[in-house]
């Protein structure tokens, strides 16, 4: 299996710095090749640079195996991705694998996502994508037996279908199992913070996230809160099909 690594915390973050040590070691690769953002690119979501030239680091260590590479760009995880399937590299991967995340990205967390967005261009270009999330910042290994269990035995989905794996942050023996969720809910994020920066001028942060609305049975939310992995299959189809015959039928009343 060829497989093209990236994420959207950068390339020395600690959750890609461990999924590319336990890929290694579960021996599942003919070939692992990260990709990903120079720096931290959360939120970037599906955004492309268009206006200014990429370029592509080598960070290989020294005395890695040749079947392994590491590489950092001054882009955004689609940027790598895109990148990495589409001719800037001698490679072709057979999968794209983006995480390990550090954070939940659940329910509508996903629309702004670079970890969700990086495995989405990866769909885009047709190949199989997964995004995987710890919602925390400890125990990423708990987070990569997930996805190797996964990719062991790895089930047969659809062609337009990206694979979302939320983990919850606690040990791997006190991980309950793996539940299929559908995304749940947040509610409106918290108001910006105002604040004052040296010379007397405003300045402002973007809020938190706001708390879940909707962390019923099933959802994401309610899965790793009771202590299991999620994984929710993601389709990118935003057509509202319900409002298609009523605006068609204001249409021909025009």
């Amino acid at each position: 299996m060829k497989i093209l690594l990236s994420n959207d915390d950068g390339y020395l973050a600690p959750g890609i710095q461990v999924l590319f040590q336990a890929l290694q070691q579960a021996n599942l690769h003919e070939q692992i090749i990260l990709l990903a953002p120079d720096r931290n690119r959360s939120a970037a979501s599906n955004s492309l640079t268009l206006l200014d030239p990429l370029r592509i680091q080598d960070q290989t260590p020294i005395g890695l195996d040749e079947s392994l590479k590491v590489y950092s760009l001054n882009g955004t995880p689609t940027d790598c991705v895109h990148m990495g399937v589409n001719g800037a590299l001698d490679f072709q991967p057979d999968i794209v694998i983006s995480g390990i995340n550090d954070g939940a990205n659940m329910g509508d967390d996903v629309i702004y996502s670079g970890t969700v967005a990086a495995a989405t261009e990866g769909r885009f270009l047709g190949k199989p994508s997964i995004a995987i999330s710890l919602c925390g910042d400890q125990n990423f290994d708990t987070a990569a037996y997930v996805l190797i269990s996964f990719l062991r035995d790895m089930p047969q989905v659809s062609s337009d279908t990206i694979i979302n794996i939320n983990v919850p942050d606690i040990p791997l023996e006190t991980l309950k199992g793996i539940q299929i969720t559908r995304l749940g809910k947040r509610h409106c994020s918290e108001a910006v913070v105002r604040q004052i920066d040296p010379r007397g001028k405003p300045i402002f942060w973007i809020g938190p996230a706001g708390e879940a609305a909707d962390a019923s049975i099933g959802t994401d939310f309610h899965a790793v809160e009771q202590g299991y992995a999620s994984i929710t299959p993601l389709k990118i189809d935003l057509t509202h099909y319900e409002m298609m015959e009523p605006l068609a039928q204001w249409a021909k009343a025009l």
